[in-house]
């Protein structure tokens, strides 16, 4: 009974079936009739004019959107947990050709207005300092929490004050919008947001991810750019019918909604069951608590695959469990008893 990550959740079959339906001769590389229907498809779901790019992995699509809008001498401001700095092994800095991380704070891994201006406070203008050029978020972010469309609007905002790029790593971006049940423009391009990485391999998906541009961005010239990026990259993939595909099937009928509500359903059921165990609020599906050692030996005896995770100050240890849109509703059911009885 595996609790361990959303990465390794099983494809879905109505993208397995769409990937199929994909395997007869086209056009190559993105040219293709799957691929040139990805603009209008993101355009429809945002109410707003999209241009999007499909790339095999959440990695790519961040550093690329990223090395698009900051060069190689500037900076991107980023919570200290940001999984572009503590999970992308130097990715953004090779693909931005040295572009600085710029490491802020913020309860469960969520950035304010407040501190990132304490981040940026220090920099004195000037080419002795590396100097800001973006603004990453990460929605939901590391520890499972969600910005609400205020607060995104706020840090857009102060992106927009001080002439900053907005990225959202949506990694488990549709998991934030179920927990939100709000339109999805309202934390991405009606809040300031300028590039998405919407993410599909953590919610049914087999290889592909998207990188969202909004046609409203300040700079015209970013959409090109991005296209010269992910060729030179080695991500314009020669048969991308196949990545298009996975995503067009996601995005129809909302099924990308749908996987990411199940999925914070069986997240909430073991929260419940955990109770005063919880370090973080569980807003999308990932659940952290504290457990001895024992305790998780005794959990991994029963059954349960689960990381273990730093522990906050005083616990003896904690626990990361991560459910996925295929989570066995037994399973999930059983962890729900298993923490309750310890």
């Amino acid at each position: 009974m595996k609790f361990f990550s959303d990465n390794a959740a099983t494809v879905h079959p109505h993208v397995w079936a769409a990937m199929h339906a994909a395997d007869a001769p086209d056009t190559g590389y993105d040219g293709d009739g799957l691929s040139r229907r990805l603009d209008d498809a993101f355009s429809d779901l945002f109410g707003k004019r999209a241009t999007a790019l499909w790339v095999a992995t959440g990695t790519a699509a961040n550093c690329l959107a990223l090395a698009a809008m900051v060069p190689p001498w500037g900076g991107i401001v980023c919570h200290r947990e940001a999984h572009i700095e503590t999970d992308e092994g130097g990715a953004p800095g090779f693909y931005t050709h040295g572009a600085k991380l710029i490491l802020a704070e913020g309860d469960g891994a969520r950035l304010t207005p407040a501190t990132i201006e304490a981040a940026l406070a220090p920099i004195r203008e000037g080419v002795h300092q590396v100097q800001p050029h973006a603004i990453s978020i990460t929605q939901s972010t590391e520890y499972g929490r969600v910005y609400t469309p205020a607060e995104v609007a706020a840090i857009g905002a102060l992106a927009a004050s001080r002439d900053l790029w907005l990225h959202m790593d949506g990694a488990r971006f549709g998991n934030a919008v179920a927990h939100l049940g709000c339109h999805p423009a309202a934390i991405t391009v009606d809040a300031g947001v300028d590039a998405l990485s919407f993410g599909f391999v953590k919610n049914g998906g087999m290889g592909a991810e998207a990188i969202v541009l909004f046609d409203d961005a300040r700079d015209p010239a970013l959409i090109e750019s991005i296209h010269r990026m992910r060729k030179r990259a080695g991500h314009l993939q020669s048969k991308g019918r196949y990545l298009a595909a996975q995503i067009l099937a996601l995005l129809k009928n909302d099924l990308w909604l749908g996987n990411a509500r199940a999925a914070n359903a069986a997240a909430s059921e073991i929260a419940a069951a955990a109770g005063d165990r919880l370090i973080h609020k569980v807003e999308a599906d990932e659940v952290f608590l504290v457990v001895s050692p024992a305790e998780a030996a005794a959990l991994r005896a029963a059954g349960f695959d689960f990381y273990d995770w730093n522990a906050p100050a005083g616990a003896p240890g904690a626990a990361r469990l991560v459910t996925s849109w295929n989570s066995d509703p037994a399973h999930v059911a059983a962890l729900a008893r298993a923490l309750s009885a310890l």
